[in-house]
């Protein structure tokens, strides 16, 4: 997986070349990714999805993340993304239920590791709480849902914590996990900031 080719990017996203995604993450090169979020409504409550990253995961093991998400090849598109659903959390859903966000500047800044994405942003709405959800467990080990309200109040700092319901997991006793920010992958604020804001006028 490391070595699968990927498009690199300039700040403007004018593609300039292409190399290993290692080499695109060593050197903190920009890059195309698609990333699908899962928005249940209930009684017109909408709930934000997240999944639960594998413990075996090379980075980020165990924390909250993207419902679901992947790198978009060298010789792909944004639609070619929509396999990432199917492969890690088992669901059929095409392109035309999906509703676009925008192409939004997503930067992981760590010690050993500078992720700049262009990621090709995407909302599925649902009312089907029973999403037959089979998944790929080296890469997610659950799905977790929490009120959007509520994850606005904890991006903005107003609680501290939140409580995941637990949909689905490998761990048949677990019900819910109480969360922190320190949960969940540190992306760029004004990315977050922008999923939740699209995320509420989308409902």
């Amino acid at each position: 997986m490391e070595q699968e080719y990927l498009s690199i990017f300039d700040e403007k996203q004018q593609k300039v070349g292409k190399n290993t995604r290692s080499f695109i993450h060593q050197h903190g090169l920009w890059h195309e990714t698609f990333h699908c979020w899962f928005v249940y409504i209930e009684n017109g409550v909408p709930y934000l999805y997240f999944q639960q990253r594998s413990e075996v995961k090379k980075d980020f093991p165990g924390l909250f993340d993207i419902t679901a998400a992947g790198h978009i090849l060298a010789n792909e598109t944004a639609k070619d993304g929509i396999r990432e659903v199917k492969e890690e959390l088992g669901i059929n859903i095409s392109m035309e239920e999906l509703q676009f966000i925008g192409i939004i500047k997503d930067s992981i800044l760590q010690e050993g590791f500078m992720d700049n994405e262009f990621a090709h942003t995407f909302i599925y709405i649902t009312e089907n709480k029973h999403l037959p959800f089979h998944l790929q467990e080296e890469e997610v080990s659950g799905i977790f849902s929490s009120p959007l309200s509520e994850v606005v109040r904890l991006y903005d700092k107003k609680v501290a914590h939140i409580s995941l319901q637990c949909i689905h997991s490998k761990n048949d006793d677990l019900t819910a996990i109480n969360a922190t920010l320190k949960d969940f992958v540190p992306h760029g604020t004004g990315y977050i900031n922008t999923v939740l804001m699209n995320a509420i006028r989308k409902k």
